[in-house]
């Protein structure tokens, strides 16, 4: 698993809809939905922090 922070917005929203579709088939085991899910959350929170960095771009211009 990739452990990198995300190159981008739309990387970070690509690899969070495969960590998805890996969740809802009931495949990984409860290691792996551990990490899975560790993962999600940083991907999540970096996604958040680019939002509000953008909303901030936009309001201050």
């Amino acid at each position: 698993m990739n452990k990198k922070k995300p190159s981008s917005y739309q990387a970070a929203f690509e690899e969070l809809q495969s960590i998805a579709t890996q969740l809802e088939s009931g495949e990984a085991n409860i290691d792996e939905l551990s990490a899975l899910v560790k993962r999600a959350k940083e991907l999540v929170l970096y996604c958040q922090e680019r939002l509000k960095g953008t909303e901030k771009e936009l309001s201050e211009s």
